[in-house]
Parts: C-alpha cells; sequence; structure tokens
C-alpha cells in the first residue's frame, strides 16, 4: 500500500476488445508491466439501445444500478425502481471528485446525474494546445510538468471512448487509446512522482454481444476438463459469481471486459504479455471480478473506500 493516496486515471475502450491486435503495441506494452484480469457483466436485455448499453455498463463499472434504473425510466426492472434519492459519486466515496471525458450525449447526461464532472471529447481536444492530450488528462489529477502538486481537481478521471459504427471509425478509436496509452506511461515512468501518485486502468469491452457471437473463445468459465478430478467434489463457487454469501442471479461469463492496471510498486506485474483474452486467461494475475466491484478497488487506493476483498 502507497504511503500516499493515488489519483486515478481509467481509459475505457467501449466495444473495442475484439479490435486489437499485434499493431497495438502501447497497449501490450502496458499488459507487460501491468496486473491483468477480467470483470464480468450480467446478460444484456433482449431489448437494449445501444445508448442504454453504454449506459449501463458504464454504471455498473460503478456499481450504481439504481442511478442507472432510475436514469433509464423506460426499464422494466423495477428491483431498484424505487429508490427516488440517488447519492452522488462524492456522497458514496469519501468526497472523491470525478470527471468523465466523453462524446456520448446519453452518458453526459448520466454522468452528470451522479455528480461527475463531465467533459466533452471533442471539445476537450479542442482546448489542448501546446501541450499533449496525456499532460492535460493528469493535469486534472494534480500531475504538472513531473511534479505532483498537493490539490487537484479530481481524484479520479474516466476517459470513455466508444467504438464507431464503421471499420474506420474503430480503427481511430483504438489508434487513439493506443497513442494515450503511450504518452501516459512516458509521464509516469518508474521511480518519477507521477508514476508512484498515478493509479492507471485500462479497459476495454466487447460492446454489444450477439448471439452469433462464438461465447466458447471467450468464456472465463473453468469447465470440469479444467479441474483437477480428484478435487471435483470439493471446487467451490467462483468468487465472481457471488455477492457477499449470496450468488448471483445473472452472470453473463463469456466476453468480460478486460482490464490492465499498471501504478509503480504498488500493482503487482503478472505474467501477461500482450493485451488479449487468451494472455489474460492464461497468464493474468487479477483473474475474474464482477464489474460492480471495480470503483471500490480503484477508490481504496484513492484513500477514498475501504478493501474490499482480500
Amino acid at each position: 500500500m502507497a504511503d500516499k493516496p493515488s489519483r486515478a486515471l481509467v481509459v475505457y475502450g467501449d466495444g473495442l476488445a475484439r479490435f486489437l491486435d499485434p499493431s497495438h503495441t502501447h497497449l501490450h506494452s502496458l499488459a507487460s508491466k501491468s496486473s491483468c484480469g477480467f470483470l464480468t457483466l450480467p446478460n444484456s436485455p433482449s431489448s437494449e439501445s445501444e445508448d442504454e448499453r453504454v449506459v449501463r455498463e458504464f454504471a455498473l463499472l460503478l456499481d450504481a444500478c439504481e442511478a442507472y434504473l432510475n436514469w433509464n425510466r423506460n426499464s422494466t426492472n423495477d428491483e431498484c425502481q424505487n429508490k427516488s434519492l440517488i447519492p452522488t459519486i462524492s456522497e458514496r466515496f469519501m468526497g472523491m471528485k470525478a470527471a468523465v471525458v466523453t462524446s456520448n450525449p446519453s452518458l453526459k447526461s448520466f454522468g452528470t446525474k451522479i455528480g461527475f464532472t463531465v467533459l466533452g471529447l471533442k471539445e476537450y481536444a479542442t482546448n489542448v494546445e501546446n501541450s499533449s492530450e496525456a499532460s492535460e488528462l493528469l493535469k486534472l489529477l494534480g500531475f504538472q510538468e513531473g511534479k505532483t502538486l498537493d490539490n487537484s481537481q479530481f481524484d479520479i478521471v474516466f476517459v470513455h471512448i466508444g467504438a464507431g459504427e464503421k471499420d474506420k471509425a474503430v480503427a481511430n478509436d483504438l489508434e487513439y487509446i493506443n497513442s494515450l496509452v503511450g504518452d501516459i506511461m512516458n509521464l509516469a515512468e518508474p521511480g518519477s512522482e507521477v508514476g508512484s501518485r498515478l493509479h492507471f486502468s485500462v479497459v476495454m469491452s466487447y460492446g454489444s454481444v450477439s448471439e452469433d457471437d462464438d461465447s466458447s473463445k471467450s468464456s472465463v468459465l473453468v469447465t470440469r476438463d479444467e479441474k483437477n478430478s480428484n478435487l471435483s467434489l470439493l471446487f467451490p463457487r467462483q468468487s465472481y459469481t457471488m455477492r457477499g454469501e449470496n450468488q448471483r442471479k445473472d452472470v453473463r461469463h463469456y466476453h468480460p471486459m478486460l482490464i490492465a492496471q499498471w501504478q509503480y510498486a504498488v500493482t503487482r506485474k503478472d505474467m501477461a504479455e500482450t493485451f488479449s483474452f487468451e494472455d489474460f486467461k492464461e497468464h493474468g494475475g487479477n483473474l475474474v471480478i464482477p464489474a460492480d466491484r471495480f470503483l471500490h478497488e480503484v477508490a481504496f487506493k484513492l484513500w477514498k473506500a475501504p478493501k474490499y476483498g482480500a
């Protein structure tokens, strides 16, 4: 554990995981230095629109079921609907100051509802003049010219990059993230003030998943064939399928979010060498956790939440 609270940057590639390839060298380099694993999601509602999916999956990263269902008035799920007063992110996490950079109008609306400062992606990029976008993002977190300021505008900043509808847009989104990750890692080199205080996460999701997708190639389930037959009767329920003592009723075991996390001298490096499902499953150190536990884990590093789990 660090002797001072971290500040967090989360780059979220929404719907881009399936398009990663060997040319995205900065993402693979990050994975080779990071602790890697998966964030599982529930199954998507059959009638869900793309905008609803974008907001719902972002809400899951924040463990904000109630806020999402309140925002989505057309939802038929009454599980969380009756809660009228939705706490903000600051109220839930000890005054945590949070921002999201996105070009998605629905996500802007939802972010404002739960207390995020919302920065438009295009407007934000336009305001970056002589300095790089990476430098400007770090400045929001109080990192400036390689130094850590005592106070920062935000404790955590999410950068949401959504997959476009055409191949060219997808390629541009991935190249943007790949370049941004390379710039961030250059500014947060090991041993620097930035590297020791910046908790950096890159999350890649598969976006909309249809029945035509081959789930067998992206399943996090441990099958009977993968178990030691001598211990099969003792094999416990996997922790990601549980919430406290209760089994989760809705877990999608395939197409999870991929996550790599890095902070110098804080996160543990595992054996993964590439940012890919196969490498994370075989060599990742973080294994599998539900997506709604993500922010709790990060907030602990920011000294804004108690430790979740082991």
